[in-house]
């Protein structure tokens, strides 16, 4: 953990559970499942909130995993420039940084 962490966490909550704050990204994989399973998806990231040392040795909070009706779902918040074109120099500073939280299936990455 660094000391932006705490900073980075709270961005990374903010948007995983308004989606606001940054780009909300879904796979073809995610799409094709139709609006029933988005919804519940969607819900599931939102809700999220089994964060440890495996999945989180950082503490930013900025991957996850669930299931759904058989799928494994994954989802990760990546960090760029407010550009979009490399990656962000301070994750800390939403003013630096263009947060995309991308939802896919486990077999799409």
């Amino acid at each position: 953990m660094t000391s932006s962490s705490p900073t980075i966490r709270t961005l990374n909550d903010a948007l995983r559970t308004t989606f606001t704050g940054g780009q909300i990204m879904l796979t073809h994989g995610i799409q094709s499942l139709g609006g029933d399973a988005v919804a519940a998806i969607l819900s599931k990231v939102r809700s999220f909130n089994r964060f440890n040392e495996d999945n989180d040795p950082y503490g930013e909070h900025d991957f996850g995993a669930v299931d759904h009706a058989g799928n494994k779902v994954i989802w990760k918040i990546a960090y760029y420039d407010p550009t979009l074109t490399s990656g962000s120099d301070d994750p800390a500073d939403p003013v630096k940084t263009a947060r995309v939280l991308t939802i896919m299936l486990a077999e799409e990455y």
